[in-house]
């Protein structure tokens, strides 16, 4: 009872502190945004806009510190210049939150329920976040090329849901196929600890620590032999055995 007691008072100080953060935080980055709009062009109010996101989604992580830590590694290895294709495991619903700390220019690639979320929602449409399941393949390629075009980059979590048991699921091709059409840098993030953080079908958030370890970018020499196919299978294995490393290293 008192681990119980002591879970959901946990949870009662930072869904509190979540509320507050997000009732002043949210308007004050859209009015800085907003203010800078008027001395700049399109392009840089939206870099601002899609930073602006990620420093929010980072503040919402500080909140419930100590008890949950992020850690952020960058290994050793190529590092060209981006824009990049982020391709990140997927255990809670939390995970979009973690993305804010890369220090690059991203638009998600989400699922049907992230646009539903209360003003959340609607900013993300704003900042060109995708849903592939809304629109049409020719329609997500333009619009994903496009943007990879004006230096953004794009994550997708190709699972296409949150795993249940923690082992990834299979990829879907389509974050494949935009690279084989792009050629742009492929760069594997492994995300682990975050379903101990808050576990598929459950609100309550635990204490933990997450660690996000950003590995290095496969460019368009090493895969533009491969099918999406293959180039799939090959990036699943990176990353299962990355976290298999990860995680039995403790």
């Amino acid at each position: 009872m008192p681990d119980r007691l002591g879970l959901y008072l946990f949870n009662l100080y930072f869904y509190t502190l979540f509320l507050l953060a997000s009732f002043f935080v949210i308007p004050a980055l859209t009015l800085f945004v907003a203010i800078t709009r008027l001395f700049s062009s399109h392009r840089r109010t939206m870099k601002r806009f899609r930073r602006a996101i990620s420093w929010y989604g980072m503040i919402v992580m500080a909140l419930p510190f100590p008890f949950t830590r992020i850690r952020y590694e960058k290994g050793d290895g190529k590092n060209p210049d981006g824009p990049y294709i982020f391709i990140c495991n997927h255990r809670s619903a939390s995970d979009a939150f973690f993305l804010g700390v890369l220090p690059d220019e991203v638009v998600q690639i989400v699922n049907v329920w992230p646009f539903r979320i209360p003003v959340l929602g609607q900013y993300a449409r704003f900042s060109g976040y995708l849903n592939i399941r809304m629109i049409s393949p020719e329609e997500f390629s333009e619009k994903a090329v496009q943007l990879l075009n004006e230096g953004v980059s794009i994550a997708f979590f190709p699972e296409g849901t949150r795993s249940v048991t923690g082992k990834m699921g299979p990829f879907h091709g389509a974050a494949f196929r935009l690279a084989l059409d792009s050629r742009a840098p492929l760069v594997p993030l492994c995300i682990s600890g975050s379903e101990k953080i808050m576990p598929k079908g459950s609100l309550l958030l635990r204490p933990g620590t997450v660690v996000l370890r950003r590995l290095p970018a496969i460019i368009w020499a090493e895969y533009k032999d491969l099918t999406p196919f293959a180039f799939k299978n090959r990036v699943w294995d990176i990353i299962d055995r990355e976290l298999a490393a990860m995680e039995s290293s403790g």
